[in-house]
């Protein structure tokens, strides 16, 4: 995969747009944040998408952080969607495993004989990803501040 720029992913991206409007299938851009430079390429796009050209079934799915750089136009017609983590431990454990594949029975089967360990791993991540969402609501601060252990 190559990152969108105006040199060389943009000309791509676009011409991936374009068939799949025609055509009516779907396409995913990825952290379109760091591609700052072809953002008013990106609008123009969006603007040019009139019902007579476009596919009903044509859909353009966008990932970003939020972004001054990122076009108002886009985003007022689009429909936005947000993945915010769990607040809390328990409740951040739990999405773990709830979440495919975690909860599907055949993920655990997939290391016969060592089930055990393979458990204690896969809560041992969980558990370290979940510190970790959590230290991460407090920015820097969360990991340089010595705390004393009694």
């Amino acid at each position: 995969s190559s990152g969108i720029n105006a040199e060389y992913g943009g000309p791509i991206a676009k011409k991936m747009i374009e068939v799949a409007a025609e055509e009516g299938s779907w396409v995913a851009l990825q952290n379109v944040h760091l591609a700052g430079s072809w953002m008013p390429q990106l609008e123009k796009i969006c603007e040019d998408f009139t019902p007579d050209k476009v596919n009903p079934n044509f859909r353009l799915w966008l990932t970003s952080y939020p972004s001054p750089k990122f076009p108002v136009t886009v985003l007022q017609n689009s429909v936005k969607m947000t993945n915010e983590p769990p607040t809390g431990l328990k409740a951040n454990l739990y999405q773990s495993f709830t979440s495919d594949p975690v909860c599907d029975p055949k993920f655990f089967e997939g290391c016969p004989e060592k089930e055990v360990r393979f458990e204690k791993l896969l809560f041992s991540l969980c558990f370290f990803h979940a510190i970790v969402q959590e230290r991460k609501k407090f920015g820097p601060i969360g990991w340089n501040i010595q705390y004393g252990f009694n």
